[in-house]
């Protein structure tokens, strides 16, 4: 019988999942993750196994549908941590019903699994977003912890199957980070709930696609730049960065730190970025593929440390690197990391 606490990872197969996965694996746990069909995670596992991590520390529970009330019962048995992260993540969303809905029921549906069958659960750890905090229609604040966005889900019901596929994904965030703490009110659990709320995340995948078009969409915006795409995935009006090992290490903190970090939500932002960042730092690192990286208008629309620009919405990050530690990792690096994952697609 294995001594290592057990952290249970909801949406293993998801980007960000991949590395919270690993850095959990580093830290000492045995990862139990869910995922709608195990050979969707076959990917994962290969490469964890390749890197020296041990298959017996890694198992798959397969569940088709994470709104299904009981579905995570059976899951959640002795698990020391739950890592949350499974969720509809798409910026081109049409229809917010289904969306919103999925979102809400299938924390709900987990967060109850947890309080009437997690006999040893310490710290349940959600993945909730930065666009649960910034609030568009606001331009001129400083954003924190304290913040929500009281414009996404309003206008979803406003405007239907019409609403914006990014403003139905705000929305899904929001719905289902307020069902998080209302249930932790009401049910009162025995475990700590803690929120992590990142930006736009990016750095390589765990397990690179063999094809350029399985390319997801946090990631896609690098890939294209440095593929001189003419049109490249656009980051949107808010353009705040964090590097997807920052987001992991995060979760691992407040795993194992749940007493300190209960009733809590963390933002994980770096600072700003920017189509035009990512191409100045891309053809300065790949000077042979200067006919090839657009050009754009070097050095406009950000700061040269990639902080807030002066004008318009910025976050005041500090909680998360006063509570960890811990600085962030800078744009450039994270911008080469995800370049260099990608060259084999080029």
């Amino acid at each position: 019988m294995s001594s290592k606490p057990i952290v249970l990872v909801s949406g293993v197969t998801g980007y960000i999942a991949g590395w919270v996965v690993e850095y959990f694996l580093n830290a000492g746990y045995k990862v139990r993750g869910t995922s709608r069909s195990k050979s969707s995670a076959q990917p994962l596992i290969d490469t964890l196994v390749s890197k020296g991590y041990s298959s017996s520390d890694i198992e798959i529970y397969e569940i088709a549908d994470i709104t299904v009330p009981g579905t995570f019962d059976e899951a959640v048995k002795d698990v020391q941590a739950i890592a949350h992260l499974a969720s509809p993540v798409s910026m081109t969303f049409t229809d917010p019903e289904p969306v919103i809905r999925t979102a809400v029921e299938g924390a709900i549906s987990i967060l109850r699994s947890a309080k009437a069958h997690g006999n040893n659960l310490k710290t349940f750890v959600n993945m909730s977003s930065v666009v649960s905090i910034w609030d568009p229609t606001l331009q001129e604040k400083v954003f924190t912890e304290d913040d929500w966005n009281e414009f996404a889900y309003p206008t979803t019901q406003k405007l239907g199957t019409s609403s914006p596929g990014p403003v139905i994904y705000m929305a899904s965030k929001v719905q289902a980070e307020k069902a998080l703490w209302k249930f932790r009110d009401e049910e009162k659990p025995a475990f700590n709930v803690v929120s992590i709320n990142p930006a736009w995340v990016s750095g390589p995948p765990v397990v690179t696609p063999k094809d350029k078009s399985k390319i997801g969409e946090t990631t896609r915006t690098i890939f294209d730049i440095l593929a001189g795409e003419k049109e490249p995935y656009p980051l949107g009006t808010l353009a705040t960065y964090i590097h997807v090992y920052d987001v992991a290490r995060l979760f691992v903190w407040a795993a194992e730190n749940g007493d300190k970090a209960n009733g809590e939500r963390y933002l994980a932002v770096a600072g700003r970025s920017g189509e035009q960042a990512i191409r100045d730092i891309l053809r300065k690192a790949y000077p042979e593929r200067k006919d090839i990286i657009d050009v754009g208008e070097p050095g406009q629309g950000y700061m040269a440390d990639w902080s807030f620009m002066p004008s318009g919405p910025s976050f005041d990050v500090s909680k998360a690197v006063k509570a960890t530690g811990q600085n962030w990792i800078q744009l450039d690096q994270m911008v080469l990391d995800t370049a260099k994952a990608y060259e084999p697609l080029l």
